[in-house]
């Protein structure tokens, strides 16, 4: 009961940050929005810094989620699948995915402005770029690790920024979904070289 009652409360501050920002997250919304109390969410998660620290991991554990099942699936893809299907299920138009990244999106613009989210920040992206950058190593497994390191970075800043446009209505989704693909390519390209 106390799993699903947190997991409520991260999934209702996701919704809040994605609606409202990180400013725009009060702990009596939060509360309505999740359905508990107030003092529930203090005693899970301590104060403000504790949920949004907490919400990130939650949004992070949801992406993985989303971006590693595939409904349906008929077998391992060899790595460039994979690499491939993980970035491209970033740009899915269905609500937990959308939400998902307009709160990513809203937890990095605050954490330019707020150092203790911006080392959590830091670590959850650094995980992604790790992840990213093992499926290269995959594909190309005598890459140097720091051109994979590169490689990852620049491949998962590219979506960050796309995933922005797509979500504001700047590029459509077709598109977007397109200019990562490319991008895939050009990178697996580049550590031929």
């Amino acid at each position: 009961m106390a799993t699903d009652r947190r997991t409520a409360i991260m999934e209702g501050a996701a919704r809040v940050i994605a609606r409202r920002g990180v400013r725009g997250l009060r702990m009596e919304e939060l509360a309505a929005e999740a359905g508990v109390s107030t003092a529930l969410i203090y005693y899970h998660f301590k104060d403000r810094a504790g949920t949004l620290r907490h919400t990130l991991e939650f949004i992070s554990d949801r992406a993985d989620r989303y971006t590693t099942e595939e409904e349906g699936s008929t077998g391992p893809h060899d790595a460039r699948q994979e690499l491939e299907q993980s970035l491209l299920l970033e740009f899915q138009d269905v609500p937990e995915v959308r939400e998902n990244s307009t709160a990513w999106g809203e937890l990095r613009a605050s954490a330019i402005f707020d150092p203790e989210l911006r080392g959590d920040l830091a670590r959850a992206t650094l995980t992604w770029i790790h992840d990213v950058a093992d499926l290269l190593g995959r594909i190309r497994p005598n890459a140097p690790a720091p051109a994979l390191t590169a490689s990852a970075e620049r491949l998962t800043g590219l979506l960050e920024g796309i995933s922005t446009r797509w979500l504001s209505g700047a590029l459509p989704l077709t598109h977007a979904r397109e200019l990562v693909s490319e991008a895939v390519s050009i990178e697996i390209h580049r550590l031929d070289g």
